[in-house]
This record gives C-alpha cells, structure tokens and sequence, in this order.
C-alpha cells in the first residue's frame, strides 16, 4: 500500500478557524482533549457508520484521545494531515473533520489517482439529529473550494455522504 503524502505550497498554513453558518471549526489540539473524548466516546456506532471503518472500535480513554490529539497537532504543524474540531455558536463540541494523504483512512488506487486529499467527518449522535451531519457536509465542500484549496482535489470518503 503505498502512502502519500500531501501537497501544499511552501509556506501555506491551513486556516486556524472556519466558519459556516452556525458551525466554527479550528485545528484541533490537546487542549480539545476532554470534549473531544466525550464526544467520540458518546457517538462511536454513529461515527463508525457514517464515517465508515472501524474506529473507534472501543471505547477511549483519555491518554489514548491526548495522544491522539498531540499526533493530529503535530500533523497539522507539519502540514502532512489536518483535524478540525467542530463547534456550535452555543460553544458545545459536535465534532471533527479530517484531511489525510491517502494510505492513512483510504487505501490510495488507481482509481483515486485524480484525487490529492481524502477528506472525511464525524459529528455526535445530538448534532446529528439536529442536521449538522449535512451542514458540516456543505461547510467542508465550500471550505475545499476557497480556504483549503491549496489542499488538492478532495475524495469523500464517509460511508454516508449527504446528497
């Protein structure tokens, strides 16, 4: 399996901050430790069928999330992957989206070789029922378009893509 690496202009930084309708997302960091981990732990049969693959396959405790979340800081600080936490305008953490080289979710083919990024979220069960599935959805595909296009050509890889 071959794994690529993505690639951005030298001196481009991905925008600390987004912002769509009622969603702000910034890059997620170790100090989204605590609302990050009862988010994933909350929803993770919603995130393992919308997002699709196997995690989180148990449930996770805090130093595995912190470790995580260092590992997606540094990622970002080397701009090799991107993690967004997704917050509401009541501040309440519904969230997160991801921009990968292929080989780290999706295992790159042929058939993807038009495409640079592999792009992929989550949201908790309650953000789900409220819709904002699909909102983040819309954010992410204008998001591509203007602030990350320096990011490439995106593939959607969640199970489940909004229409």
């Amino acid at each position: 399996m071959e794994n690529r690496k993505l690639s951005v202009p030298s001196g481009w930084q991905a925008p600390a901050r987004l912002q769509y309708k009622h969603l702000t997302a910034t890059i997620l960091n170790e100090e989204d430790v605590q609302e990050d981990l009862v988010a994933v732990n909350s929803s993770r049969d919603l995130i393992r069928r919308t997002r699709g693959g196997s995690w989180p396959a148990t449930e996770l405790t805090l130093d595995e999330n912190l470790h995580d979340l260092k590992w997606h800081a540094q990622e970002a600080r080397d701009n090799s992957s991107f993690a967004y936490a997704i917050r509401n305008t009541q501040g309440e953490y519904v969230g997160c989206f991801y921009l990968y080289p292929f080989g780290m979710k999706t295992k790159w083919t042929e058939e993807l070789g038009g495409y640079d990024v592999d792009a992929n979220w989550w949201v908790t069960t309650e953000a789900y029922s409220k819709g904002d599935y699909e909102v983040l959805y819309q954010g992410l595909k204008g998001w591509m378009e203007k602030e990350l296009a320096a990011v490439g050509r995106t593939w959607w890889s969640n199970a489940e893509i909004p229409a």
